[in-house]
């Protein structure tokens, strides 16, 4: 399915300056957005605005719709409503470029195609057993150094930790740097440190490129450390949004994941928030 894509005016406000972001585009604006396959509702009337610079967690119960929604916004599944994406000059986009790392990737230990060959063969039409060009090594090395991958490239993909792999696919996602980034829990079975590692180097890769970040993941205490803006999906639609403090306060959250969040953030009574904004 080929996504309908809407010419839309709009002033970019995320720089101080109010210049154009650094990656052509300011947000991606989904409006009643709904899903519904073989007779199922899956996801009803989804309002939601992601910026530039923002990495926006999508959390939920399981079978919610999270991850359905991640496919929708890629064009892997047809919906309704609207999902537009606008630029900051006064021209929209019509062609935004998505970057996309999915929960896992199943390989065979057994093959011999390295992380080498993977990035290359998106790069030349040359059959993986001939040797590459020294400018497309250099480009991988340089594309695999966004994540801390780079000593990676010449291993083999069935060999790589799950850390290791999420880390190449992510570097495999952001080349070329696109619009939009989606992340459908992209460090499911993954250890402690890789889990932390891979949250910081998405962190540092939102705020240097202006990334938009969506990001599905069941790993709380992360979200509510890395994110900028949560989504609650429950329900088949998003019952409450806004920032970690505000979501993670909200009764219909605590009440799903059986976790009281606002001692967290409340420093103090008037720091304290007791409900998200409903949508």
């Amino acid at each position: 399915m080929n996504m309908k894509l809407n010419m839309i005016q709009h002033n970019c406000t995320h720089s101080s300056e109010g210049t154009s972001c650094k990656c052509g585009l300011c947000c991606t604006k989904i409006t009643d957005f709904g899903v519904t396959r073989g007779g199922t509702e899956i996801l009803r009337n989804v309002n939601l605005h992601i910026h530039c610079g923002d990495l926006t967690a999508i959390i939920g119960p399981n079978g919610a719709g999270k991850s359905t929604l991640i496919k929708a916004i890629l064009g892997e599944i047809p919906h309704t409503g609207k999902l537009q994406f606008l630029d900051a000059k006064d021209e929209g986009t019509t062609n935004p470029s998505m970057g996309y790392v999915p929960q896992k990737l199943d390989l065979d230990s057994s093959s011999p195609t390295s992380v080498l060959d993977l990035f290359a063969a998106t790069h030349t039409r040359m059959p993986i057993w001939f040797s590459y060009p020294k400018k497309i090594q250099e480009r991988v090395r340089e594309t695999l150094a966004r994540t801390q991958a780079e000593h990676l490239i010449n291993k083999r993909l069935g060999t790589l930790s799950g850390g290791e792999l999420q880390r190449v696919l992510l570097a495999l996602a952001l080349d070329p740097i696109p619009h939009l980034l989606l992340l459908d829990e992209p460090v499911s079975g993954i250890d402690q440190r890789g889990l932390e590692l891979f949250y910081k180097t998405v962190s540092t890769l939102r705020k240097e490129y202006d990334l938009s970040i969506i990001l599905v993941s069941h790993d709380l205490n992360l979200v509510a450390e890395y994110a900028d803006r949560v989504a609650f999906i429950n329900n088949n639609t998003i019952e409450c949004a806004g920032t970690p403090q505000e979501v993670f306060s909200n009764e219909k959250v605590i009440q799903t994941f059986g976790l009281d969040w606002s001692k967290r953030y409340q420093s103090n009574e008037k720091d304290k928030v007791d409900n998200a904004h409903m949508v």
